[in-house]
């Protein structure tokens, strides 16, 4: 099958009309994009753009050959746009199927908003899922696999169309299940003015393993797209609230069954404290599990569910978010007494760097997917004791040493993310 995308924005496009926000001032030429339609094979058109004829010219494509014109979503705002000849739109009952004239099967797929998502089959045995925007499939939990029986029986799809960046959970769900594999080809469309276009897109994309292509893309099912794979250790720097959680939150939140390591653990009769924790909690997936832990050894050498055991090198393996590694320093120099100066040159120097050799070592040697947070400190104010300079020492020669074990290190500073590595 052939899919020409003849739009691949939100519903209101991108930029937004009248829209003052960064976004949708930046969202100009190339990284501008008109609400989502999908073009199959010529024949099949799913949710219609503006000037969809003008569109598909544009693409070097007609609609001249179109047999059937399916709608995804409630169509907002004005009057659509249906040019003289082609089928009244219309929507499809939810688990019923068509056969096209052209040999495509088409089945509808319930959603959890107002909505319709669409299976589409090939004459070659190809199948494609396309999903409304804000949508996941219905029915489908955050669990671990138990399969997804699609038409044509059960297995991943070839190629997968759906809102990645506003529905993270819904990519999450469908690879918990089983129809979206390391195989499947993720395209983000119904891209909004959440996300400056450009760089931080396709960057926030590749995290998430898919890709987007510019409108009226051609998309071919089943062909090899060099999609950069997602890494499999990555370490995130950032200050003090500088959104360095929230991205490292972001990159796994398309993933199903993360495992959420806190090593801050509890503070007793600190509300403030406690207040942090559950902001943090509320933000996580629901499918997310959380363990309040700094032995993180163990963890990193686990494979995770569904893990080979022969090799613990299997692509489903429970991905590891560590947040952070400051507080296990701060854990690990309060065992090894290493506030006090006479404690650190009695051996708290040497027990210290025992345990942070070992750190290092596991991340080197983990095969399931880590994403550990770290603050990036001593940028520019010294410490005032002697102790706070050796935290601070510390932490650097942590962070560069967990950072060289890593395919990915970002920075993030004031909300923006800078690649240093990968």
């Amino acid at each position: 099958m052939e899919l020409t995308l003849l739009g691949t924005g939100a519903p209101q496009g991108l930029p937004r009309p009248g829209c003052p926000c960064a976004a949708c001032a930046t969202a100009v030429g190339g990284e501008a994009r008109a609400a989502t339609a999908v073009l199959i094979d010529g024949a099949l058109l799913i949710d219609l753009t503006p000037g969809p004829a003008f569109a598909a010219a544009r693409a070097g494509q007609s609609l001249a050959g179109v047999r059937q014109v399916l709608l995804s979503h409630p169509h907002d705002g004005p009057a659509m746009e249906v040019p003289a000849g082609l089928p009244t739109p219309g929507r499809v009952a939810d688990g019923r199927e068509l056969a096209l004239l052209g040999g495509h099967r088409v089945r509808a797929i319930a959603v959890d908003i107002p909505g319709t998502g669409y299976e589409v089959g090939g004459v070659d045995g190809q199948r494609l899922l396309y999903l409304p925007p804000g949508a996941a499939p219905a029915g489908l939990g955050n669990g671990n696999g138990g399969g997804y029986e699609g038409m044509g029986g059960s297995g991943p799809y070839d190629l997968v169309l759906l809102d990645v960046l506003g529905r993270p959970d819904a990519l999450a769900r469908l690879r918990a299940s089983g129809a979206v594999d390391a195989a499947t080809d993720v395209v983000g469309v119904h891209i909004d003015h959440t996300v400056p276009p450009g760089p931080e897109l396709h960057r926030r994309l590749a995290a998430a393993g898919a890709r987007t292509v510019p409108d009226g893309g051609t998309v071919v099912v089943g062909e090899y797209q060099a999609v950069p794979d997602v890494p499999r250790r990555t370490l995130v720097l950032g200050g003090a609230r500088s959104g360095k959680s929230a991205e490292a939150e972001r990159r796994l939140a398309t993933f199903p069954d993360v495992l959420y390591v806190a090593t801050g653990g509890t503070r007793e009769g600190d509300a403030e404290w406690a207040e942090r924790v559950a902001l943090h909690r509320e933000r996580r997936p629901s499918g997310w599990r959380t363990v309040e832990t700094c032995d993180l050894v163990p963890l990193l050498a686990a494979a995770g569910p569904g893990a080979d055991p022969g090799t613990g090198r299997p692509a489903d393996a429970a991905p590891l978010l560590i947040d952070c590694l400051a507080l296990w320093l701060t854990h690990a120099m309060d065992e090894v007494g290493a506030w006090d100066d006479e404690a650190w040159e009695a051996g708290g120097r040497r027990a210290l760097r025992e345990r942070t050799d070992a750190l290092v070592a596991a991340v080197r040697a983990a095969h399931r997917p880590v994403v550990a947070v770290s603050n990036e400190v001593g940028s520019g104010v010294v410490p005032a004791t002697a102790a706070g300079r050796r935290f601070r020492d510390e932490l650097g020669r942590l962070n560069a040493a967990f950072g060289a074990e890593c395919e990915q290190v970002l920075l993030v500073v004031a909300g923006q993310t800078l690649a240093l590595r990968g």
